[in-house]
């Protein structure tokens, strides 16, 4: 009976001494706030703590009023509320290193969390790319077929549309984040963004990323290389279909109503088309306008989407109206 004790009692200081090696073995990456303005780098994190102020206040009043208000409990608004969820999931995803990197100059973050942040911050980028293409479907369905609109968006098929674009962006993920697992990094630990992207990671291997860069490209065609061609394509028959209104009153109306959407694809793609040219073509240009830009693009979305959807849809702006009033007599 005591050997028994006696050989437990070793295994589990083995198994400890095994996590704890594990734990050691693990590299430390050096987050990258603004490259050469590190003067003034306390004063730039003003401007993007308000820009998360506004983010993470905007979509959660967006989501509350589409929770609270029976009448926003339609077809257009479930999907503007999954878009809302998306954008202050993003947000939160890079708030803690960004401002910790500006503010206390804690650049500091290990393998395991770096993974789990990119894994989140990739997987909610093709998601808020997801619901575009659901409310472009959603745009197409209530102009090109209005009569059926009721029986194709029922409320098991926006759920069932919200559920698969959560498990293909975790589906193209997971093999992505498996191989980043298994690179060996050697002595360059210094990341270029104050969050950890999988191009910029990849990039401080030792060995053969190949493997990882083929999947990065899959995940990235298989989301948004899918989307975007399809919401263009939902818009060209928009179109077609709005030419063949009769009255210019009529087409107005229904091009009115695909303005902000519109707005919110061209906020999510400019700035991703942008980034992408920079990091190809612009090696002249300083290290911090490729920093500058990368937050950028993904702060604008969750920070213009609640805007851009309060002031053009009226029943959200009076849903906001009637709650911000109704706070106002509680005090």
């Amino acid at each position: 009976m005591s050997c028994s004790i006696i050989q437990i009692s070793l295994s589990s200081q083995s198994l400890i001494m095994l996590v704890n090696n594990t734990s050691a073995q693990l590299p430390t990456f050096l987050l990258t706030g603004i490259p050469g303005l590190r003067a003034v780098q306390a004063w730039i994190s003003i401007p993007f703590c308000l820009l998360y102020v506004i983010a993470l206040s905007g979509n959660s009043m967006i989501l509350f009023v589409v929770l609270r208000e029976q009448s926003l409990h339609e077809t257009m608004y479930y999907f503007l509320s999954m878009l809302s969820a998306t954008d202050l999931s993003l947000s939160l995803c890079t708030l803690s290193t960004t401002l910790g990197v500006f503010w206390f100059e804690a650049r500091e973050i290990n393998l395991n969390a770096c993974i789990a942040q990119m894994f989140f911050l990739h997987t909610f980028t093709f998601m808020e790319s997801g619901v575009l293409l659901a409310m472009a479907f959603d745009h197409f369905v209530a102009i090109c077929d209005p009569l059926r609109y009721t029986i194709i968006l029922t409320n098991a098929r926006i759920a069932q549309i919200g559920v698969s674009m959560l498990i293909r962006n975790v589906a193209v993920m997971l093999p992505v984040v498996l191989f980043v697992r298994r690179l060996s990094f050697c002595s360059s630990v210094v990341l270029s963004h104050s969050y950890c992207y999988h191009v910029d990671l990849i990039q401080l291997s030792c060995t053969d990323n190949r493997i990882n860069s083929i999947l990065g490209l899959f995940a990235l065609f298989s989301t948004t290389g899918f989307d975007c061609p399809c919401i263009l394509l939902s818009y060209v028959l928009i179109i077609r279909s709005v030419l063949n209104i009769t009255s210019s009153e009529g087409r107005w109306k229904a091009f009115n109503t695909c303005i902000s959407h519109i707005s919110a694809v061209a906020i999510f793609y400019i700035p991703l088309i942008s980034l992408s040219l920079v990091h190809r073509y612009g090696h002249s240009a300083p290290p911090f306008v490729h920093t500058i830009m990368a937050n950028i693009f993904l702060l604008i979305p969750p920070v213009l989407n609640p805007i851009i959807y309060s002031v053009k849809t009226k029943q959200i702006r009076k849903a906001i109206v009637k709650v911000l009033i109704q706070k106002q007599l509680q005090i």
